[in-house]
């Protein structure tokens, strides 16, 4: 063909100059979820077989991480058979990881009058730019501040098109859905307690009635990624403006902001904690054991499990401060309180520094009885222990247990009396009320 004029150029030469240079061409019918290929060359013997399923096909071309052979997670695969269907001519560039050879692979396919049966041709391009770039990375982008998926609605034709994900492909996917299917489906993505607020706010009656034109809304939720794994994103609804006020037609896009969202948690989570953690010695404060104690009285009211409190204060810590100093008197508390910390935190109990040298604790599942064995437990590990400096202490403990009719003032009262009682019997001592 090539030795001829074009004058003398003919359609079976044109022909024959296809057959020699296309890289494959198939041939599929998406009713009956099968192919056959009935040419192929090149690279794509390796990806093709001469026969095979068409749904298994169209996730090699498609359901796959951008410029990798690695496949998305199969829940996401649901959209597969939708994703083989086409109502027209259609072209895409993709790239396609073969043998862990990048390719830059041009599809064409034809509809054939026989529904759901179509004429796929595929050619290996020259891309050296998109090569270096995959060999650089495995992702088109960073999941950092990356719009991960956007779509077009129309709520009131119950359509969407110019689908873009940004991980599968470059260009917008073609897929032929309903709007309500879509959302239907896209939900089993969303985390169970994001599910609800998905489905108030995506609803088309929802939409058209709180979005004015040129409105755009957003809320953040855990949403399974392309991998299966849940990540923080941003769910952004747009209502677009039109010159039409009964136009009712929207931008819908998902923003990755998962690194964004753990940080800011844990960063509230770390300020949560100092405001109720005891800054000298870590444990909890006078504040969150308030509560503590206010929860506990309220869970004994509800499951009647028993439940007892306790403070505990060191005997005699004046005279550390005064005969070693202020130093000395901080690291005895610290090492008091991890003492008790540890205790508890074996024990079914929670424990935290009530204000200078008392601390209080809650002890679940302590009846009378086991709440007096705990409080002599505790005496007697502090009166054998050495500190640093002080050589060895002793402290007296106050004990209740919580009672149907109690609230916050009760319980501490009583539990404030025993110790009064335990500090006047001498002190090294357990006293119940």
């Amino acid at each position: 063909m090539n030795d001829k004029p074009i004058s003398e150029m003919t359609l079976d030469d044109a022909i024959s100059f296809f057959k020699d240079n296309v890289g494959a061409v198939i041939v599929a019918d998406g009713k009956a979820d099968t192919y056959r290929s009935v040419l192929i060359t090149g690279v794509f013997k390796d990806l093709l077989s001469e026969n095979g399923k068409y749904h298994e096909l169209i996730e090699k071309l498609w359901y796959h991480f951008n410029k990798t052979s690695e496949s998305i997670t199969e829940d996401y695969q649901v959209f597969i058979p939708i994703s083989g269907v086409f109502s027209g001519k259609y072209a895409r560039k993709v790239t396609l990881s073969i043998n862990n050879v990048p390719c830059v692979v041009q599809i064409n396919i034809y509809p054939l009058k026989e529904k759901d049966m179509y004429l796929f041709i595929l050619d290996e391009l020259d891309d050296s730019q998109s090569v270096d770039e995959t060999l650089t990375t495995q992702k088109v982008k960073s999941f950092q501040n990356t719009y991960l998926f956007s779509m077009y609605i129309d709520v009131l034709k119950d359509t969407i098109h110019s689908i873009s994900v940004t991980e599968i492909s470059d260009e917008v996917l073609h897929q032929e859905l309903k709007y309500t299917d879509w959302r239907n489906m896209i939900v089993n993505m969303i985390n169970d307690e994001y599910k609800n607020q998905f489905l108030e706010w995506s609803d088309p009656e929802y939409l058209k009635a709180n979005f004015a034109p040129g409105k755009t809304a957003s809320f953040d939720c855990l949403m399974k990624n392309l991998e299966g794994v849940e990540i923080w994103v941003k769910l952004i609804f747009s209502r677009v403006e039109t010159s039409n006020p009964e136009d009712y037609r929207f931008i819908y896009m998902v923003q990755n902001i998962h690194d964004t969202a753990v940080d800011l948690r844990n960063t509230l989570k770390r300020y949560a904690n100092l405001a109720l953690t005891d800054t000298l010695t870590s444990i909890f404060n006078h504040g969150r054991m308030e509560t503590e104690i206010t929860n506990a009285i309220k869970g004994f009211a509800e499951d009647h499990k028993p439940v007892a409190i306790m403070i505990m204060d060191i005997d005699f810590f004046k005279h550390v401060n005064d005969n070693y100093g202020h130093a000395v008197g901080d690291t005895t508390l610290i090492h008091f309180s991890k003492m008790l910390s540890e205790y508890f935190e074996n024990n079914n109990g929670v424990v935290g520094r009530w204000g200078g040298e008392e601390f209080v604790a809650v002890c679940y599942d302590a009846d009378r009885t086991r709440a007096v064995e705990i409080a002599e437990e505790i005496r007697s590990k502090v009166a054998a222990e050495t500190f640093d400096t002080v050589g060895n202490i002793t402290c007296s403990i106050g004990v209740t247990t919580i009672n149907a009719n109690d609230d916050f003032e009760k319980s501490y009262r009583r539990m404030d009396n025993a110790l009064y009682e335990a500090k006047s019997s001498g002190r090294n001592c357990v006293r119940l009320a």
